[in-house]
Protein backbone atom coordinates (compact mmCIF):
# COMPACT_ATOMS: atom_id res chain seq x y z
CA UNK A 1 0.00 0.00 0.00
CA UNK A 2 0.95 3.80 -0.73
CA UNK A 3 -0.25 7.01 0.19
CA UNK A 4 -0.53 9.37 -2.83
CA UNK A 5 0.55 13.04 -2.04
CA UNK A 6 1.40 16.25 -4.08
CA UNK A 7 4.39 18.33 -2.96
CA UNK A 8 4.78 21.57 -3.90
CA UNK A 9 8.32 22.97 -4.60
CA UNK A 10 9.63 26.02 -3.69
CA UNK A 11 9.36 27.55 -7.43
CA UNK A 12 5.57 26.39 -7.75
CA UNK A 13 5.96 22.95 -9.45
CA UNK A 14 3.70 20.48 -7.90
CA UNK A 15 4.94 16.45 -7.73
CA UNK A 16 3.23 13.37 -7.37
CA UNK A 17 4.85 11.39 -4.72
CA UNK A 18 4.06 8.22 -3.69
CA UNK A 19 5.10 7.41 0.17
CA UNK A 20 5.24 3.86 0.81
CA UNK A 21 5.21 2.77 4.83
CA UNK A 22 5.19 -0.89 6.25
CA UNK A 23 2.43 -2.05 8.47
CA UNK A 24 2.36 -2.19 11.98
CA UNK A 25 3.33 0.49 14.64
CA UNK A 26 7.05 0.28 14.76
CA UNK A 27 8.66 3.36 13.21
CA UNK A 28 10.85 3.16 10.29
CA UNK A 29 14.22 2.28 10.64
CA UNK A 30 15.46 4.49 7.75
CA UNK A 31 13.83 6.72 4.99
CA UNK A 32 14.74 6.20 1.56
CA UNK A 33 14.16 8.23 -1.68
CA UNK A 34 14.00 6.56 -4.66
CA UNK A 35 15.23 8.89 -7.60
CA UNK A 36 13.77 7.87 -11.26
CA UNK A 37 16.15 6.93 -13.96
CA UNK A 38 15.85 9.08 -17.18
CA UNK A 39 12.21 8.74 -19.02
CA UNK A 40 11.05 6.40 -16.03
CA UNK A 41 8.15 6.71 -14.37
CA UNK A 42 8.10 6.21 -10.32
CA UNK A 43 5.37 3.47 -11.08
CA UNK A 44 8.09 1.05 -12.05
CA UNK A 45 10.09 0.78 -9.08
CA UNK A 46 6.61 0.04 -7.13
CA UNK A 47 7.19 -3.33 -6.35
CA UNK A 48 10.22 -2.50 -5.16
CA UNK A 49 9.32 -0.27 -2.59
CA UNK A 50 6.47 -1.80 -1.43
CA UNK A 51 9.21 -4.75 -0.59
CA UNK A 52 11.30 -2.21 1.22
CA UNK A 53 8.84 -0.74 3.11
CA UNK A 54 7.96 -4.51 4.23
CA UNK A 55 11.52 -4.26 5.50
CA UNK A 56 10.72 -1.35 7.58
CA UNK A 57 12.17 1.50 5.59
CA UNK A 58 9.48 4.53 4.93
CA UNK A 59 9.98 4.83 1.20
CA UNK A 60 9.74 8.17 -0.90
CA UNK A 61 9.32 7.91 -4.81
CA UNK A 62 8.32 10.87 -7.29
CA UNK A 63 8.37 12.09 -10.62
CA UNK A 64 9.88 14.85 -11.96
CA UNK A 65 8.17 17.77 -13.34
CA UNK A 66 6.90 17.23 -16.76
CA UNK A 67 7.22 13.55 -16.69
CA UNK A 68 4.98 10.56 -15.35
CA UNK A 69 2.16 11.93 -13.13
CA UNK A 70 3.83 15.38 -12.64
CA UNK A 71 3.08 16.06 -15.92
CA UNK A 72 -0.62 16.00 -15.35
CA UNK A 73 -1.59 15.68 -19.00
CA UNK A 74 0.17 18.76 -20.11
CA UNK A 75 1.84 19.49 -23.34
CA UNK A 76 5.49 19.54 -23.35
CA UNK A 77 5.80 22.35 -25.84
CA UNK A 78 7.30 25.50 -24.32
CA UNK A 79 7.32 23.91 -21.01
CA UNK A 80 10.13 25.15 -18.86
CA UNK A 81 12.27 22.54 -17.20
CA UNK A 82 15.93 21.64 -16.80
CA UNK A 83 18.22 18.93 -15.11
CA UNK A 84 18.79 21.75 -12.44
CA UNK A 85 14.94 21.94 -11.47
CA UNK A 86 14.36 18.14 -11.49
CA UNK A 87 17.37 18.20 -8.77
CA UNK A 88 15.05 20.73 -6.91
CA UNK A 89 12.10 18.20 -7.67
CA UNK A 90 14.60 15.65 -6.07
CA UNK A 91 15.21 17.83 -2.88
CA UNK A 92 11.53 18.90 -2.20
CA UNK A 93 10.68 15.12 -1.62
CA UNK A 94 14.12 14.90 0.55
CA UNK A 95 12.65 17.62 2.54
CA UNK A 96 9.50 16.15 3.09
CA UNK A 97 10.96 12.80 3.97
CA UNK A 98 13.33 14.09 6.52
CA UNK A 99 10.59 16.20 8.05
CA UNK A 100 8.63 13.25 8.27
CA UNK A 101 10.95 11.50 10.22
CA UNK A 102 13.64 13.79 11.54
CA UNK A 103 15.81 11.39 13.81
CA UNK A 104 16.02 8.59 11.52
CA UNK A 105 18.80 7.95 8.69
CA UNK A 106 17.54 9.37 5.21
CA UNK A 107 19.19 7.53 2.40
CA UNK A 108 19.20 7.73 -1.38
CA UNK A 109 18.72 5.34 -4.26
CA UNK A 110 19.36 6.34 -7.23
CA UNK A 111 18.51 4.94 -10.58
CA UNK A 112 20.93 5.81 -13.50
CA UNK A 113 19.99 9.78 -13.73
CA UNK A 114 19.20 9.30 -9.79
CA UNK A 115 22.21 9.25 -9.21
CA UNK A 116 23.35 11.72 -11.05
CA UNK A 117 21.49 14.24 -9.43
CA UNK A 118 22.32 14.21 -5.68
CA UNK A 119 25.55 15.87 -6.94
CA UNK A 120 23.30 18.82 -7.42
CA UNK A 121 21.59 19.03 -4.19
CA UNK A 122 21.57 23.16 -2.66
CA UNK A 123 21.27 20.78 0.74
CA UNK A 124 23.29 17.75 0.43
CA UNK A 125 23.45 17.37 4.36
CA UNK A 126 19.93 16.12 5.03
CA UNK A 127 20.91 13.19 3.52
CA UNK A 128 23.43 10.16 5.38
CA UNK A 129 24.01 7.90 2.31
CA UNK A 130 23.65 7.06 -1.70
CA UNK A 131 23.36 3.55 -3.44
CA UNK A 132 23.87 3.90 -6.82
CA UNK A 133 21.98 1.29 -9.18
CA UNK A 134 23.46 0.97 -12.89
CA UNK A 135 24.56 4.13 -12.83
CA UNK A 136 27.37 6.00 -14.74
CA UNK A 137 28.72 9.49 -16.25
CA UNK A 138 26.50 9.27 -19.28
CA UNK A 139 29.73 10.56 -21.34
CA UNK A 140 29.27 8.80 -24.66
CA UNK A 141 32.43 7.57 -25.06
CA UNK A 142 31.95 5.21 -21.97
CA UNK A 143 29.03 3.96 -22.72
CA UNK A 144 28.33 0.51 -23.33
CA UNK A 145 29.58 -0.11 -26.86
CA UNK A 146 26.19 -1.18 -28.83
CA UNK A 147 24.83 2.29 -27.15
CA UNK A 148 27.76 3.65 -28.15
CA UNK A 149 27.30 3.49 -31.74
CA UNK A 150 24.11 4.96 -31.93
CA UNK A 151 24.30 8.04 -29.93
CA UNK A 152 26.06 10.08 -32.35
CA UNK A 153 23.06 9.74 -34.37
CA UNK A 154 21.27 10.29 -31.55
CA UNK A 155 22.69 13.58 -30.16
CA UNK A 156 23.86 15.08 -33.34
CA UNK A 157 20.57 14.23 -35.48
CA UNK A 158 17.66 13.11 -34.11
CA UNK A 159 17.47 14.91 -30.97
CA UNK A 160 18.53 18.57 -32.01
CA UNK A 161 15.72 17.96 -35.27
CA UNK A 162 13.38 16.58 -32.82
CA UNK A 163 13.47 19.38 -30.33
CA UNK A 164 13.58 21.86 -33.11
CA UNK A 165 10.55 20.37 -34.48
CA UNK A 166 8.46 19.60 -31.39
CA UNK A 167 9.82 21.91 -29.15
CA UNK A 168 10.18 19.18 -26.67
CA UNK A 169 11.46 16.02 -27.12
CA UNK A 170 9.11 13.31 -28.02
CA UNK A 171 11.03 9.97 -26.53
CA UNK A 172 7.45 8.11 -26.55
CA UNK A 173 6.52 8.29 -30.57
CA UNK A 174 10.53 7.75 -31.34
CA UNK A 175 10.66 5.07 -28.93
CA UNK A 176 13.48 6.39 -27.56
CA UNK A 177 14.21 7.16 -23.38
CA UNK A 178 10.30 9.01 -22.96
CA UNK A 179 9.16 12.41 -23.27
CA UNK A 180 11.29 15.14 -21.96
CA UNK A 181 10.94 18.68 -21.55
CA UNK A 182 13.57 20.52 -24.08
CA UNK A 183 15.78 22.29 -21.12
CA UNK A 184 16.00 18.81 -19.80
CA UNK A 185 17.21 16.66 -23.04
CA UNK A 186 19.41 19.58 -24.31
CA UNK A 187 20.88 20.02 -20.69
CA UNK A 188 21.10 15.76 -21.16
CA UNK A 189 23.10 16.39 -24.01
CA UNK A 190 25.71 19.33 -23.21
CA UNK A 191 26.53 16.50 -20.12
CA UNK A 192 27.18 13.97 -22.67
CA UNK A 193 29.22 15.33 -25.06
CA UNK A 194 31.82 16.08 -21.82
CA UNK A 195 34.00 13.65 -20.71
CA UNK A 196 33.64 14.81 -17.58
CA UNK A 197 30.11 15.23 -17.63
CA UNK A 198 27.88 16.74 -15.82
CA UNK A 199 31.21 18.80 -13.48
CA UNK A 200 32.44 19.38 -16.86
CA UNK A 201 29.43 20.84 -18.77
CA UNK A 202 28.47 23.02 -15.85
CA UNK A 203 31.84 23.94 -15.00
CA UNK A 204 32.97 25.49 -11.90
CA UNK A 205 29.41 25.87 -9.93
CA UNK A 206 29.00 22.34 -10.97
CA UNK A 207 32.46 21.14 -9.56
CA UNK A 208 31.34 23.05 -6.21
CA UNK A 209 28.26 21.81 -6.02
CA UNK A 210 29.08 18.26 -6.26
CA UNK A 211 32.19 19.15 -3.53
CA UNK A 212 29.63 19.77 -1.38
CA UNK A 213 28.64 15.71 -0.83
CA UNK A 214 30.32 14.50 2.02
CA UNK A 215 27.85 11.61 2.50
CA UNK A 216 28.87 8.03 1.12
CA UNK A 217 28.43 7.16 -1.92
CA UNK A 218 27.86 3.15 -2.92
CA UNK A 219 27.77 2.28 -6.74
CA UNK A 220 26.78 -0.89 -7.58
CA UNK A 221 27.57 -1.68 -11.30
CA UNK A 222 25.33 -4.16 -13.56
CA UNK A 223 28.18 -6.35 -15.46
CA UNK A 224 25.45 -6.87 -18.44
CA UNK A 225 24.23 -3.15 -18.34
CA UNK A 226 23.43 -2.70 -22.26
CA UNK A 227 23.77 1.21 -21.22
CA UNK A 228 26.15 1.87 -18.60
CA UNK A 229 29.94 0.20 -17.95
CA UNK A 230 32.05 -0.24 -15.19
CA UNK A 231 34.73 2.80 -16.73
CA UNK A 232 31.53 5.12 -16.75
CA UNK A 233 30.71 4.10 -12.90
CA UNK A 234 33.86 4.77 -11.88
CA UNK A 235 33.79 8.40 -13.37
CA UNK A 236 30.46 9.00 -11.52
CA UNK A 237 31.77 8.24 -8.71
CA UNK A 238 35.02 9.80 -9.17
CA UNK A 239 32.34 13.10 -9.48
CA UNK A 240 31.65 13.26 -5.65
CA UNK A 241 35.19 13.99 -5.26
CA UNK A 242 35.38 14.34 -1.50
CA UNK A 243 32.87 11.96 -0.55
CA UNK A 244 33.31 8.49 0.81
CA UNK A 245 32.92 6.19 -2.29
CA UNK A 246 33.09 2.75 -3.35
CA UNK A 247 32.41 0.55 -6.42
CA UNK A 248 30.69 -3.38 -6.56
CA UNK A 249 30.30 -5.25 -9.43
CA UNK A 250 27.17 -7.43 -9.61
CA UNK A 251 27.63 -10.18 -12.27
CA UNK A 252 24.18 -12.04 -13.62
CA UNK A 253 25.88 -15.26 -13.50
CA UNK A 254 26.84 -15.13 -9.68
CA UNK A 255 23.41 -14.36 -8.78
CA UNK A 256 21.99 -17.15 -10.80
CA UNK A 257 20.07 -14.91 -12.76
CA UNK A 258 20.01 -15.05 -16.41
CA UNK A 259 19.88 -11.08 -17.20
CA UNK A 260 19.93 -8.16 -14.96
CA UNK A 261 20.67 -5.54 -17.60
CA UNK A 262 19.96 -1.94 -17.24
CA UNK A 263 16.40 -2.00 -15.44
CA UNK A 264 16.34 -5.37 -14.53
CA UNK A 265 17.59 -5.30 -10.45
CA UNK A 266 14.02 -3.50 -10.03
CA UNK A 267 11.91 -5.96 -11.58
CA UNK A 268 10.41 -8.55 -9.68
CA UNK A 269 12.35 -11.74 -11.32
CA UNK A 270 15.30 -10.37 -9.49
CA UNK A 271 13.86 -9.70 -6.07
CA UNK A 272 15.09 -12.56 -4.14
CA UNK A 273 18.53 -12.54 -5.24
CA UNK A 274 18.92 -8.85 -5.77
CA UNK A 275 16.45 -7.10 -3.56
CA UNK A 276 18.47 -8.49 0.10
CA UNK A 277 21.78 -6.62 -1.19
CA UNK A 278 20.38 -3.50 -1.60
CA UNK A 279 19.25 -3.68 2.37
CA UNK A 280 23.22 -4.95 3.31
CA UNK A 281 23.91 -1.75 0.95
CA UNK A 282 21.85 0.26 2.75
CA UNK A 283 23.29 -0.95 6.10
CA UNK A 284 27.00 -1.01 4.89
CA UNK A 285 26.83 3.14 4.39
CA UNK A 286 27.88 4.16 7.93
CA UNK A 287 30.90 1.89 7.51
CA UNK A 288 31.31 4.09 4.02
CA UNK A 289 31.19 6.71 5.84
CA UNK A 290 34.17 6.08 8.63
CA UNK A 291 36.50 4.81 5.60
CA UNK A 292 39.25 7.01 3.33
CA UNK A 293 37.24 7.03 -0.35
CA UNK A 294 37.95 3.43 -2.18
CA UNK A 295 37.05 2.05 -5.42
CA UNK A 296 36.99 -1.93 -6.05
Amino acid sequence: MHTDLQLLTDDGARLAVRRYDGSGAAAAQASLVIGCAMGVRQAFYAPFAQWLARQGYRVWTFDYRGSGDSRAGRSLRGFDADLHDWARDYETVIAAAKAAAPDAPLYLLGHSLGAQLPGLLRRPEQVDGLVCIAAGSGYWRENAPRLKRMVPYFWFVLVPLAVRLFGYFPGRRLRKVGDLPRGVILQWRRWCLHPRYSVGAEGEPGERSYAQVRFPVLALSVADDEMMTLRGTHSLVSLYARAPTAVERIDPREEQLPRIGHFGFFREPAAARLWPRLVDSLRRLPALAAVPQTTA
